[in-house]
């Protein structure tokens, strides 16, 4: 009831009944009154501060300590904020204020003239002009700054319109496969003849460096299915068929960043895995996982597939260096002769025996694989281990953001390793796995750097270090659980698909892989062509370095 400030007729004072509205289904009232019709609701605690009419920067106290003194407890809101509906996409604000330049931007502090005075500046006067060519900014007190490239790589291969991509696989996913309890491989064969590993050659370092020579071998790089062995274990042991180049470039696909590709032939329920002619699958990359990779830069002494070639020649050198070779020095022999070697083949054929070996992945999966080891080594206990024997190799240290070796190699040598192990990752993973594989007792590496920086013909080595393949792989995080759940899911999905010829290719650049359906002829009607086109391009790539090392495909 409402009392009323008139009077009656009479002179006394009465209330009038206000008008109550009825709310059936709830409570409160059921209509907003007339001053309150269209007006936001912004909800607000009595406990909250009352500081500040309003914000206009959002960030008012730069201090966390009061960045929410003022804060409702309901949040900020967006009752009254205010959104712009017309277009500013031709509204350019120009600002005609100048900057100030910090200290070591301003003219006394630039770099160069500060330390140019009383010596006659800078020879040659090309040190700005280079720096700033190359991509890189100087501040004062030689630090430098180098602005990031991004680099769009290229496919191994040409994807052509009639390829049918079958699967998908991001190395996220990938990297959370897993097969576990898969045993050591079984031996069915052996073959090829190995040399014993010179011992004098762990003594050496960068005081005592030993110059890299040049030994005239044959490398046997055979592929799958041109091998005489694996055609004739096809007919009786196995599902699937690959070498270790092959299977290791699987297992580690996910710490890839170049593009590479694999063909698969699928013939009834057997897989044969196998790389394509006249390509650079069997060259060993450099600083391919480096935040900064070498830039192709064509015929430069510091492009990729030049220092590609150049750290598969080291290899090649030093695997055949290090051992006691010599009409009168001993040698093990397995039981087999060298499968790859003819009668007609002229030259010395390198120390290298292969181990053909099967592995059980469940399923009715059986795995074989041609594996290889280095060399020989007699133990102090008398047992007679197999090596598998690796170069590492230093090209430039300051292009590559590396560690000098000659500095660091003999007091540091964990330093050179884990930086070889952040840009080289991929490369010392499949190394490890081929390892692994094989059954090496020892992985022994070879620190081999250039006599000078500008020259890539001669080489000396600065020191080598050994390590069981099984600790190493737990050094560098290879879950071999992980590497086999790769492989049995690739086999899976090709194991799926009806019989014909399939391409696994990693996204130059992306991280994943994809599997396509290849017409049966792809690369063999153009096979003569490529080689006839390639040979030029190839020999002229090879003959840049003095090794008269030969690979024969």
């Amino acid at each position: 009831m409402t009392m009323t400030d008139k009077d009656s007729d009479d002179g006394r004072p009465h209330f009038v009944t206000p008008v109550i509205q009825d709310n059936p289904n709830g409570w409160g009232p059921c209509e907003v009154p007339e001053q309150f019709k269209d007006m936001p609701y912004q909800p607000f605690s009595k406990g909250d501060r009352l500081g500040k009419i309003s914000d206009w920067t959002g960030v008012a106290f730069q201090d966390k300590k009061y960045a929410s003194k003022y804060v409702s407890q309901f949040g900020s809101g967006s009752q009254y904020a205010y959104y712009h509906d017309e277009d500013e996409s031709t509204f350019h604000l120009v600002d005609s204020t100048r900057v100030p330049k910090p200290p070591y931007q301003r003219g006394r502090f630039r770099a160069g003239q500060r330390n140019a005075r009383g010596r006659g500046g800078q020879r040659g006067g090309g040190g700005q002009s280079g720096i700033a060519g190359g991509g890189m900014q100087t501040l004062g007190k030689g630090l430098k700054v180098r602005d990031p490239q991004i680099k769009i790589r290229d496919a191994s291969v040409t994807v052509r319109p009639d390829w049918v991509t079958i699967e998908e696989m991001d190395f996220p996913r990938l990297s959370k496969l897993s097969l576990p309890g898969i045993k050591e491989g079984d031996d069915i064969m052996g073959c090829g003849e190995l040399e014993y590993y010179d011992k004098t050659y762990d003594r050496v370092n960068v005081k005592n460096e030993k110059p890299l020579q040049s030994v005239n071998r044959i490398f046997h790089t055979v592929t799958t299915t041109d091998d005489p062995i694996i055609r004739k274990l096809s007919k009786t042991e196995g599902t699937v068929y690959v070498t270790d180049t092959i299977l290791a470039t699987l297992m580690c696909c996910t710490r890839s960043n170049y593009s590479w590709d694999i063909v698969i032939e699928k013939i009834g329920d057997k897989l044969f895995f196998d790389k394509r002619d006249n390509t650079e699958f069997d060259l060993l990359t450099v600083n391919e996982t480096a935040v900064e990779p070498p830039q192709d830069d064509g015929n430069s002494l510091n492009s990729p597939r030049n220092l590609a070639l150049e750290a598969t020649f080291i290899n090649h050198n030093f695997s055949q260096q290090v051992l006691r070779s010599g009409p009168n020095e001993p040698r093990y022999k397995f039981e087999h002769p060298n499968p790859f070697v003819s009668d007609e083949e002229e030259g010395e054929v390198a120390s290298v025996a292969y181990r053909y070996r099967k592995w059980d992945l469940g399923g009715g999966i059986v795995l074989v694989a041609r594996c290889e080891h280095d060399a020989v080594v007699q133990s102090p206990n008398g047992e007679l281990q197999f090596l598998t024997i690796k170069a590492l190799n230093e090209w430039d240290s300051k292009l590559a953001n590396g560690v000098e070796w000659r500095q660091k190699l003999d007091t540091q040598r964990g330093a050179v390793l884990a930086n070889e192990l952040r840009n080289n990752a991929c490369k010392l993973a499949k190394w490890t796995v081929q390892a692994l594989l094989a059954g090496s007792d020892q992985i022994k590496f070879g620190y081999v750097s250039r006599a000078h920086v500008r020259d890539n013909s001669k080489h000396v080595i600065l020191g080598t270090q050994q390590y069981k393949p099984h600790e190493f792989a737990t050094q560098i995080n290879l879950n071999m659980d992980n590497a086999w759940g790769i492989l049995r899911c690739i086999v899976d999905i090709v194991m799926k698909q009806k019989d014909g010829k399939y391409l696994i290719m990693k996204d130059p650049n992306k991280p994943m892989i994809r599997l396509y359906d290849i017409p049966d002829n792809t690369f063999e009607s153009d096979g003569e062509t490529d080689s006839d086109d390639e040979a030029p391009e190839n020999a002229s790539a090879f003959s840049l370095y003095p090794y008269n090392t030969s690979t024969k495909h």
